[in-house]
């Protein structure tokens, strides 16, 4: 009892701990739906190879896993959270709030935000300008910003498909929804010489919003009912990772964006116009009461799982060059804290 009590005691949570909670003995995970299949792949060798249960998971999406980590410290909150986007400021700030002082990040490999529609329908060869003027929710007309009157892709451009404009995507919670808005969207926005003019708080309200009227279709955070509505509807597209189209290549395919298709060469290197960073975040307190947390790290973070010939590779993340690898590895066994000034 005394060994349980310094345990508990050595993460300074003892208060918020009610008992049901503090008999978990499996490590909680949530979070972006984009790390899901990596983590999941991670979880299932972590619970075979070793002692530990196989932690549980969840796919909640970035924002609402970030919040749900960020409510407080004790077993009744989770352990970890993925995220396909950087915690923002905001969301440091609530961490700090709620007692959760102690974090760290992981940057676990690179994936790119792909407009994909079935094999079976008409591929684009789109710009980043055209898709933001056929998703965005308001565009320039004769020089004002006014709702988004096109209805038609060749309402954009006429060299585009003369079909309704219809995009299935991921919800506001998600972080490629986060990533699309600020890569793709405020991308194409700022192509158009009406963007100059917009002050900071209107390129935001502006540049980074989908539009409402039906022709952007919430899909919720499971990006494979996306893959199954593409491949069922030939007029529809959809927005999700590379990853997801690496796993169903044989049904699906990519627009190419900006003169680039989407590779996993092209979108390490950057060169890919929506390629973003993936992530996930421990909360150090949880390490030594929750068991396996560190271990979970380790393995996630390990070369069989992320070195060239890692695992995870073969199952479509692009993962970091060998230096941020050795770098992941010492973070695993240091966890250092994630400073507030690193997120500016």
């Amino acid at each position: 009892m005394k060994k349980m009590f310094a345990t508990v005691a050595l993460t300074g949570s003892v208060a918020a701990m009610s008992a049901p909670a503090m008999a978990r003995d499996t490590i909680s995970i949530v979070g972006s739906s984009t790390v899901y299949p990596f983590a999941t792949v991670v979880a299932e060798r972590f619970g075979t190879k070793t002692d530990f249960r196989t932690p549980k998971l969840e796919s909640t999406g970035s924002g609402g896993g970030l919040k749900l980590f960020c409510q407080g410290i004790g077993t009744q909150h989770p352990d970890i959270t993925n995220a396909s986007r950087r915690m923002k400021v905001s969301e440091f700030e609530l961490c700090q709030k709620n007692g959760v002082t102690d974090i760290t990040e992981y940057r676990i490999g690179s994936d790119g935000i792909v407009i994909a529609s079935s094999k079976e329908a008409e591929n684009m060869d789109l710009t980043l300008e055209q898709l933001f003027l056929a998703l965005g929710a308001k565009v320039p007309v004769n020089g004002e910003w006014v709702a988004n009157p096109n209805k038609n892709w060749s309402d954009v451009d006429a060299s585009l498909p003369n079909k309704p404009i219809r995009v299935m995507g991921p919800p506001p919670t998600s972080g490629t929804r986060d990533s699309f808005n600020e890569l793709a969207l405020a991308a194409g926005c700022d192509a158009l010489p009406e963007a100059k003019a917009l002050s900071e708080e209107q390129h935001k309200a502006i540049c980074e919003s989908v539009r409402e009227d039906g022709a952007f279709i919430e899909a919720g955070e499971n990006d494979n009912l996306i893959v199954q509505k593409l491949i069922g509807d030939t007029d529809m597209y959809g927005v999700f990772g590379f990853s997801f189209l690496e796993e169903n290549a044989d049904r699906l395919q990519a627009a190419t964006l900006d003169g680039m298709v989407p590779t996993a060469e092209a979108i390490a290197s950057d060169q890919y116009p929506v390629a973003r960073s993936l992530f996930f975040y421990v909360k150090k307190a949880h390490v030594g009461v929750i068991p396996g947390i560190q271990e979970f790290v380790s393995e996630f973070t390990s070369n069989a799982a992320m070195g060239r010939n890692g695992y995870l590779k073969k199952v479509g993340l692009i993962v970091p060059p060998r230096d941020q690898l050795m770098t992941l590895m010492e973070k695993a066994e240091n966890l250092p804290d994630l400073n507030k000034d690193e997120l500016m």
